[in-house]
């Protein structure tokens, strides 16, 4: 996640990320506590992993994290980076476990631009209580009418997203939500089950309420060769008008290559049947021309 890089380099924090390996794509409680000294700061689990869709389970990592405490009494916090699963494990997976119910989560963020329903620009991060936001951080204000705590990096912006997405939480509701969320993962689930019938794939994400995020997320089988690359395929799609990537992951799994498919608010059913008429027309295209293919 760049955001941690630019925050490390900004505050000059040491950073240690668990890399990605093949076979262990997440941050594991043994690896984690390998990372933790008496100077980490913070334990930051990805709720809703941006390569893969996937969540970074949280509450594996508190335990592990209460159990290093009473092993060498060195109290760790921990920060949920939410910003793709804050806005949909409330409404469609209450039973994860993954927020203030965990005791040393200090603080949440998520992105209202990504799953919250709000224009983009629009973030939001929460903290367990007041204690847990240092008040030297804040710095109060007076000629706005008030004493004003404020305690934003950045300097003034519009308040349009922020009122966009509050008229989303009015107009929606609890029940909204629940619904507009519930219908992008019918539409993975369902993407899920028609791709896998058309090539040799392995998902790493398929698209369930409590795997992760909307994200179809795929790759080929080791020891596979279907006569082209899924940048090949990739390539295909954006022609046909869609943009589906194929990358390789990070850390150390960098030869691994995958395509994701990310399912939101305004990707029907009827959009699904399309990009899957596509995905079958360009399958049929590289079928039909081996000699273009690429190397991967």
């Amino acid at each position: 996640q760049i955001c941690w890089h630019k925050f490390a380099r900004y505050w000059d924090v040491e950073l240690r990320e668990i890399p990605m390996r093949p076979g262990q794509l997440f941050m594991d409680p043994k690896r984690m506590i390998e990372a933790c000294d008496e100077n980490t700061i913070g334990v930051v689990p990805t709720f809703g992993v941006t390569y893969t869709g996937n969540y970074e389970f949280p509450q594996p990592l508190h335990d592990a994290l209460d159990k290093f405490q009473a092993d060498t009494g060195i109290d760790i916090d921990m920060h949920i980076d939410a910003a793709s699963g804050g806005f949909l494990a409330p409404f469609v997976a209450p039973d994860i476990v993954w927020d203030f119910r965990l005791p040393r989560v200090k603080s949440i963020s998520a992105s209202g631009h990504k799953f919250g329903l709000a224009p983009l620009g629009c973030g939001w991060v929460i903290w367990r209580d007041e204690e847990a936001l240092p008040q030297e951080l804040v710095f109060n204000v007076d000629y706005l009418g008030g004493q004003i705590g404020t305690f934003a990096i950045n300097f003034s912006r519009p308040a349009g997203q922020v009122i966009a997405q509050y008229y989303e939480f009015l107009r929606l509701g609890r029940e909204g939500y629940t619904k507009v969320q519930n219908a992008s993962y019918q539409v993975a689930a369902y993407l899920a089950d028609e791709i896998a019938k058309l090539g040799p794939y392995e998902f790493i994400c398929t698209g369930r309420p409590d795997e992760g995020i909307p994200a179809v997320c795929f790759k080929l089988k080791d020891g596979e060769d279907p006569g082209y690359t899924l940048y090949d395929l990739s390539e295909r799609l954006r022609l046909r008008g869609w943009q589906v990537p194929a990358f390789t992951l990070g850390g150390e799994a960098t030869d691994i290559v995958v395509m994701r498919i990310m399912c939101r608010r305004g990707f029907e059913m009827d959009f699904a049947e399309l990009l899957l008429e596509d995905y079958k027309a360009s399958l049929k295209y590289l079928s039909d021309h081996p000699k273009l293919q690429g190397i991967a």
